[in-house]
C-alpha cells in the first residue's frame, strides 16, 4: 500500500511559495486576491455559460478584483468602492430580468428525488 503524496505536495507548494516570495517574485497577498477574484469571474462566465446568474454574479467577481486593489492602492476610498458596487449591483439585476436572458442552465440543478432512483 502506498502512503499518500500530500505531505510531499504540500511541502514542494510551500516551499516554492516561500522562495517566490523571498526573493520578491511573488506579488502582494492584496494583489493576489484581486487577480484570483477577477479570473473566478472570468472563468464562472465561461464555464456556466451566459444566463441569469452569471450575468450579475461574473461582473461582480471581477468589480471585487479591481476594487480590492484600487481601494489597497489608495486610488478609492471603502465609501467610493461600496457606493459603485451598490448601483453596479443593482444595474445587472434589473438587466437579468429581461426575458431575453436565458435561465441558468439546466445540467447544474439537482434532479427531481424521482428522478434519482432510476438506474
Amino acid at each position: 500500500m502506498k502512503k499518500s503524496a500530500a505531505l510531499p505536495v504540500a511541502l514542494i507548494c510551500l516551499g516554492s511559495v516561500w522562495f517566490l516570495k523571498s526573493t520578491a517574485l511573488l506579488p502582494n497577498t492584496t494583489t493576489l486576491l484581486s487577480l484570483l477574484l477577477a479570473v473566478s469571474g472570468v472563468l464562472l462566465l465561461i464555464v456556466d455559460g451566459f444566463n441569469k446568474s452569471t450575468l450579475v454574479t461574473s461582473p461582480m467577481l471581477v468589480y471585487a478584483g479591481a476594487a480590492v486593489y484600487l481601494y489597497d492602492n489608495f486610488v478609492l476610498r471603502l465609501s467610493h468602492v461600496m457606493s459603485l458596487g451598490m448601483v453596479l449591483i443593482g444595474l445587472l439585476m434589473l438587466i437579468a430580468r429581461s426575458d431575453q436572458i436565458p435561465e441558468r442552465s439546466v445540467r447544474w440543478r439537482s434532479l427531481p428525488q424521482d428522478q434519482e432512483k432510476q438506474p
